[in-house]
């Protein structure tokens, strides 16, 4: 059974090396755009290039332009060779990676866009397509609804017998954010937040796996895309900015016990009281995004030098492939732990700085 799963870890750790040789074997390899496909959002969610001929799910683009409704699926665009209807992907550097409306005489076209061509063009004012890491948060949210409504059934029908397989393991997980996150951190209210702590703990940490997967439905970057980690630290800073009590923000705007000089004329210490209270989503913010960013770049970039030695001299090539495998196997573990430990960092934060915010005067 070891063996097995041993095996099937080793499968999903060298596929993308079978992935991307197929996808290499007819172009030359930019490790530029092997990166940047692989960790920034798209309109599509692309499989693989094989033969020339690029796999890839279609997903669907939603805009409104001039108080007028468009749906219709990302193949629309050919990878960015094609304008439908009117609209096209950013062809600029200024658009790249974004969905324009073209003008002038292009304005209802349809077909092959000509690189060469001075098309004019502005920009979208409502664009709510379901892009790769919107698609993939849909899959998380699915997973979690399924694991957790599964666990709960069980629960309902043997309430009196003891947790056996996976019930077990979300049953440990659980009481572990609860007695050693929650209550010590928050204090005896910590029931009313234990819900949030635990929806933010394995949000993080299935899309931190997911994302560690090379095959659909995993690769998405969700965790390492900044807008994603903005809204989750902005739900903190409202969790615990709406829930602080009045000895709260007595600390922060009336300091007791500091010296009136330091109050008045320039209120120093609210100052940078102010600058903390701000402070704490921007660092949850850019925490998560940096660790799992930096996880996806490195392993992408050992990845990525078989194919630049090999492209140079195959004997360099072959030479250097061993050890990138080595290392992208080591990297592939240990982001594996990070996944982990950045869910339970975001979830021990949000815990601290929310009984901070309710803790009692004493």
């Amino acid at each position: 059974m070891k063996n097995n799963i041993y095996f099937f870890l080793l499968l999903l750790l060298g596929l993308p090396l079978y992935l991307q040789a197929n996808s290499s074997e007819s172009k030359e390899f930019r490790a530029d755009e092997y990166i940047l496909d692989h960790v920034v959002d798209s309109y599509g969610w692309h499989i693989t290039t094989i033969k020339e001929k690029d796999i890839a799910i279609p997903l669907p683009i939603i805009i409104v332009e001039k108080g007028k409704f468009y749906c219709f699926l990302s193949s629309k665009f050919h990878h960015g060779n094609n304008a439908y209807k009117g609209f096209a992907l950013g062809f600029t550097e200024e658009t790249k990676g974004k969905i324009i409306k073209l003008q002038g005489d292009e304005e209802n076209y349809t077909g092959f866009l000509e690189i060469d061509k001075p098309y004019t063009w502005k920009s979208i004012v409502i664009d709510l397509s379901i892009t790769k890491n919107v698609c993939a948060v849909f899959i998380s949210i699915a997973l979690i609804g399924l694991i957790f409504i599964s666990v709960a059934k069980k629960y309902k029908r043997n309430p009196n017998s003891a947790p056996k397989g996976f019930q077990g393991i979300i049953e440990v997980v659980i009481l572990f954010i609860r007695d050693e996150v929650a209550i010590p951190l928050i204090g005896h209210k910590y029931h009313k937040f234990l819900p949030y702590l635990l929806t933010l703990f394995f949000f993080i940490l299935i899309n931190n796996l997911m994302g560690l997967l090379p095959i659909f439905p995993g690769g998405a970057n969700v965790t390492g895309n900044i807008a994603v980690t903005m809204v989750l630290a902005l739900f903190t800073f409202f969790v615990f900015t709406f829930s602080a009590n009045k000895n709260y923000w007595k600390h922060i705007f009336n300091p007791p016990g500091i010296p009136w000089w330091l109050k008045f004329p320039l209120p120093l210490l609210t100052i940078i009281e102010m600058v903390g209270l701000f402070t704490k989503p921007f660092v949850l913010m850019i925490r998560l995004f940096a660790n799992i960013m930096a996880g996806h770049i490195i392993i992408l970039s050992f990845l990525g030098l078989i194919f630049i030695f090999g492209a140079m001299t195959p004997a360099i090539g072959y030479f250097v492939s061993p050890i990138s495998i080595l290392i992208y196997v080591f990297m592939g573990l240990l982001e594996l732990l990070v996944a982990f430990i950045q869910a339970f960092v975001f979830t021990m934060l949000t815990a601290l700085y929310i009984g901070m915010a309710i803790e009692e005067h004493t």
